[in-house]
């Protein structure tokens, strides 16, 4: 199983400015790299509490500062770019990086960058399922015929620069659609599918209408990720009590936009718990529930985002670090073929 980090550069703190937020963010991702984990990803928002707008930016820079760990955005909000732009900027990336881009591409659970880019929000599904298809194209074909639509058309252009990799490796992030998990599935493109609450055996469907879309349309084994939210502390109760405030303070701002009630520290504890949907607690527990949810789905990827709320930046390199030197080998020992074949 491959383990990595995402972030979305909070800011939900007027004591971290936009420039403070990215360096750290840079530190973040070298240090992911550095103590062995597997992925980085950097999500995109058009709104003051986040400090990315760009991820291919951000990953561009992290290319020239680390030098094995996979970097991908997560996510591109495809419906609102341009698909030509998104595949020439992940292709230098993947240049700059020696053949490390991924692009996770997703519709986005905020719309700021719909009205922002001169897009109708009722075009939002259209949107993302045209310009996916346009994706999918650029990466088949050094030269590109679009017929257009929402889009407009493109007569037989050349798209440059080519990645290194080929394919060049695009996701396909899915909230709580079955339509997205299908239409994944018959694409074959691989899932990144986002627990953040809620049981996990919930999402099992969800796993499962990839898979048999997939194999209906001739595609199998298509990789899966889960991505959650989590803390590691190197006890359960300075992790929980470490992390609780700065998600609280996260979910109440999204939450009174929404319609949620308040995050309460007892749902909070609930869902730390070995059934609930974020990984908060000690590398031992983080160790056992990582396998849980691998019984549960067989998953080939597993994401954690430690940055929900603007936690100080010492403690997500502590979580970071304890991640990738005590979480990350127990759990590549457990699920080993050695370890699996004498189980």
């Amino acid at each position: 199983m491959e383990l990595g980090v995402y972030t979305f550069a909070e800011l939900t703190s007027d004591e971290v400015s936009p420039q403070e937020r990215l360096r750290d963010l840079l530190e973040e991702i070298e240090l992911a790299d550095q103590v062995g984990l597997d992925v980085f990803g950097v999500g995109e928002h058009h709104r003051p509490d986040f400090a990315v707008s760009s991820p291919a930016v951000v990953l561009a820079a992290a290319a020239e500062r680390t030098k094995a760990i996979r970097l991908t955005s997560a996510v591109s909000v495809l419906s609102s770019d341009d698909p030509v732009r998104v595949f020439q900027d992940f292709a230098t990336i993947d240049l700059l990086s020696g053949g490390r881009a991924e692009i996770m591409a997703g519709r986005g659970s905020f719309i700021e960058s719909f009205p922002l880019f001169g897009y109708d929000l009722r075009d939002y599904d259209a949107l993302f399922e045209e310009k996916l298809q346009l994706l999918l194209a650029l990466r088949e074909s050094e030269r590109i015929s679009w017929p257009g639509g929402l889009r407009p058309a493109i007569d037989n252009r050349g798209v440059y620069p080519r990645p290194l990799q080929d394919p060049l490796p695009v996701w396909v992030a899915v909230g709580g659609s079955p339509e997205s998990a299908l239409r994944a599935g018959a694409l074959g493109l691989p899932m990144a599918l986002a627990i953040i609450g809620g049981l996990p055996e919930r999402f099992v469907p969800f796993v499962e209408l990839h898979r048999r879309a997939g194999e209906e349309a001739g595609h199998g084994g298509l990789p899966l990720s889960i991505n959650s939210h989590g803390y590691i502390a190197e006890s359960s109760q300075e992790a929980l009590d470490d992390s609780y405030p700065y998600v609280a303070a996260m979910m109440d701002k999204i939450g009174r936009e929404r319609g949620w009630p308040p995050h309460t520290r007892t749902d909070y504890n609930a869902a730390a718990t070995r059934r609930g949907s974020n990984f908060v607690g000690n590398p031992d527990q983080i160790v056992e529930k990582i396998l849980f949810q691998h019984e549960l789905f067989d998953h080939d990827r597993f994401l954690v985002q430690f940055s929900v709320g603007t936690m100080p930046h010492q403690k997500i390199m502590r979580s970071i670090e304890l991640f990738g030197t005590e979480v990350a080998p127990a759990v590549r020992r457990e699920l080993a073929p050695s370890a699996v074949a004498g189980a």
